[in-house]
């Protein structure tokens, strides 16, 4: 009888952790060509990033937590931001300083990794979590199957990213932001199934990536903070190629102090010809959109 208990016990639990991993909405690429394919630009295109993870429900942002959040209401992609320690350890905090983020002081990188282990998380209000600082490879682990990350520059080198994402062969999962021809061809130069999150924000900018020679389907487009007349031209020149734009709301509309402004802004993003829409608040985008 108690070996019929203690089999029936194992069932439930393997049954409800089954049920907790489909909560999640998932992205899930098994290679990067089945990744390229999904950010091709087509009219129906309605994707949300989230700016640091979320903001939301009391989640600290760079963080997995946040992120699992964020996907319990909607599939998402994620731009974080990794940072090295003084022992040489990339981790999941913003700022160069600990203050704002965690229970910490001074600067990230006067600490060994051991000792950030120590600190706690704290959410957009300030106020401590229970939940702790993650390590690029933690992150990159977890959001296999599941999301992708879009890596922002800080302070780690180009190489010692890109050596990161060939260790964990992520090329079907993790991104890297890049601000210019030069570190675009970098990355590519690395390994050509990079995918980028590449800012041409001006007319300059396009002009410089049309003639670098750089491959069309290997990004996605960062044009700027707000819908504007100028961005018609970028809309229309990288449809033609295939590639997605985005507009981040992280400076501007998600500033805003009224749900339903915020909420007309996002549609209003959308309907203007971006594809991709990043923001702090990635769960109240996909409830305005919906």
């Amino acid at each position: 009888m108690k070996y019929n208990l203690f089999f029936s016990f194992l069932l439930l639990t393997f049954t409800f952790g089954d049920i907790q991993a489909q909560e999640l909405h998932t992205l899930d690429f098994k290679n990067p060509e089945e990744m390229y394919a999904y950010f091709t630009f087509s009219t129906d295109k309605k994707i949300i990033a989230g700016h640091r993870g979320t903001i939301e429900n009391g989640m600290p942002e760079n963080s997995i937590v946040a992120m699992e959040e964020v996907l319990r209401w909607t599939p998402a992609i994620f731009e974080v931001d990794p940072r090295l320690t003084k022992d040489g350890v990339a981790v999941m905090v913003h700022d160069p300083t600990l203050e704002r983020t965690t229970t910490g002081t001074g600067k990230v990188s006067d600490y060994t990794w051991k000792e950030l282990q120590q600190l706690y998380l704290k959410d957009h209000a300030g106020n401590e979590t229970s939940y702790r600082i993650n390590t690029l490879d933690e992150m990159i682990i977890w959001a296999k199957g599941k999301t992708i990350l879009n890596l922002d520059k800080k302070d780690m080198p180009m190489e010692m990213t890109a050596e990161i994402i060939r260790k964990h062969n992520a090329y079907a999962w993790v991104w890297v932001t890049v601000h210019t021809v030069e570190q675009a061809r970098f990355y590519l130069d690395k390994n050509p199934k990079q995918y980028m999150s590449m800012h041409i924000k001006d007319q300059k900018a396009m002009d410089a990536f049309k003639e670098s020679g750089l491959p069309y389907d290997r990004m996605i487009v960062y044009i700027g903070p707000e819908v504007k007349s100028t961005n018609k031209a970028m809309y229309d020149f990288f449809k033609a190629k295939g590639v997605l734009c985005m507009i981040s709301a992280s400076p501007t509309y998600d500033k805003l102090t009224n749900a339903e402004e915020r909420a007309e802004k996002y549609r209003a993003v959308f309907a203007d010809g971006a594809g991709v829409l990043e923001s702090d608040l990635p769960i109240e985008v996909r409830s305005a959109i919906d």
